[in-house]
């Protein structure tokens, strides 16, 4: 017992911490509220370092990268690995949606009071889907990279800066050793606010508990049942084989054994972005590549969300059905599908996706902007475990890359070279 304490000592802290703030949630409800601060502090710090930990952890495995044959391998592996998961994940969604019609019950005359509260003052800009797409990947000015609402557009950036890098050959070699000097820095400070974690997590979702419990029962619990169902099904059962494909029996035990760190996190925080830390140090931990692990994550923190694509497939049906669009034709379905993959590629990795995902399924099926709060309040609520999909899905998919990059064996064979 004492060393089975030793080995998940932090993780049963974090875990407890958040079970301990869940229940104050419930039982102190809105007024919870006066612990967010506390959650708040945790957060920010987070959030502080993630520019310099995405641009130097992206930069570096790009420019230590042995050569760009393996870079090629890497970067094509990634694609079809999220290609794939977020695909299954359309699919899965859209059929259990089209069965079930959780949203038979809403109409349109529901949401005159969350139109307004949803949103509040904040105003938005009407973007073309060729314009979205555009600012999706690109900013107008450098300066903009260092903000953590550019996230995929820094990603993009960094891995150009560290294939310049590599490419650059020995002129370059001492650049790359101070990217990869500075990822190892910006982890040692992951690891220093990461003892303020227990504190910050507990508080943060014991307000985050208190104040989403009434807005669940506003006419969303068709949609939030359902989802939690799918994301169930899908955490333990595709999570699972997902593992297994990557490394068969040993994967999925290693798999489950390392994954309650990153998924407590996501539950906390609901940010992707905020749990690069922990994934990082989790596919590591695992026995990932160095440079397959610091490209897997950044990446797919930005890029593969497969709790984004679930709920993207419910905000879809749900205004398709208020508005009495056909949801059972073929070309119908295409559409949600290859929509909704759109929406878990875009999604901002911060807490409910900063709106990228809502505007672009407004743009694309030629809504007004005034409907955002219908499907906002949708992000709001199942933004928790659409976090966790999100992020412990870059877990186990980084394992599905070191399996296509290193072949069968490679759980077995970094093991050794870590022992």
């Amino acid at each position: 017992m004492k060393k089975l304490f030793k080995n998940y000592k932090s993780t049963i802290i974090l875990l407890g911490s958040v079970i301990l703030g869940g229940i104050i949630g419930i039982v102190m409800g809105p007024k919870s509220s006066v612990l967010e601060p506390f959650g708040k502090l945790f957060i920010n710090l987070m959030f502080m370092i993630l520019v310099p930990l995405v641009f130097f952890s992206v930069s570096s495995a790009m420019a230590n990268i042995s050569g760009m044959k393996r870079l090629g391998k890497i970067m094509g592996s990634i694609v079809l690995v999220f290609l794939s998961t977020a695909l299954i994940a359309a699919i899965i969604g859209t059929i259990a949606t089209l069965i079930m019609k959780p949203t038979s019950g809403l109409h349109i005359d529901m949401f005159k009071s969350l139109m307004k509260s949803a949103v509040g003052t904040q105003t938005i800009e009407k973007v073309s889907f060729l314009d979205q797409l555009v600012n999706t990947f690109t900013v107008s000015d450098f300066v903009d990279l260092l903000s953590r609402k550019n996230m995929l557009q820094l990603v993009v950036f960094s891995i150009i800066f560290g294939i310049s890098v590599s490419l650059s050959g020995e002129k370059a070699k001492s650049l790359a050793r101070l990217l990869e000097a500075g990822s190892i820095t910006m982890m040692n400070v992951v690891k220093i606010i990461m003892y303020y974690a227990p504190i910050g997590l507990g508080c943060y979702f014991a307000s985050m508990v208190g104040q989403l419990g009434g807005q669940i029962l506003n006419g969303y619990l068709k949609i939030f049942v359902l989802y939690l169902i799918i994301s169930v099904i899908y955490y333990f059962g595709f999570f699972s084989l997902y593992a297994f494909v990557a490394a068969g029996k040993n994967g999925v035990r290693i798999f489950w054994e390392n994954a309650v760190t990153p998924s407590v996190t996501a539950l906390a925080t609901c940010s992707s972005a905020a749990c690069i830390p922990a994934n990082l140090e989790t596919v590591k931990k695992i026995g990932v590549p160095y440079d397959i692990a610091e490209t897997v994550i950044p990446l797919g923190a930005n890029m593969h969300k497969d709790g984004s694509v679930f709920g993207g497939v419910m905000k879809i049906t749900l205004l398709m059905g208020l508005f009495g669009k056909d949801m059972t034709s073929v070309s119908s379905i295409l559409g949600i599908i290859g929509v909704s993959l759109l929406v878990g590629a875009v999604m901002g990795a911060i807490p409910s996706g900063g709106m990228i995902g809502e505007m672009l399924i407004l743009s694309v099926y030629g809504l007004p902007p005034e409907v955002l709060p219908i499907i906002a309040v949708v992000s709001v609520i199942i933004d928790a475990p659409a976090t966790l999909l999100n992020s412990t899905g870059n877990t186990v998919c980084s394992m599905l890359v070191t399996r296509l990059v290193e072949g069968k064996n490679w759980l077995k064979h970094n093991k050794k070279i870590a022992s």
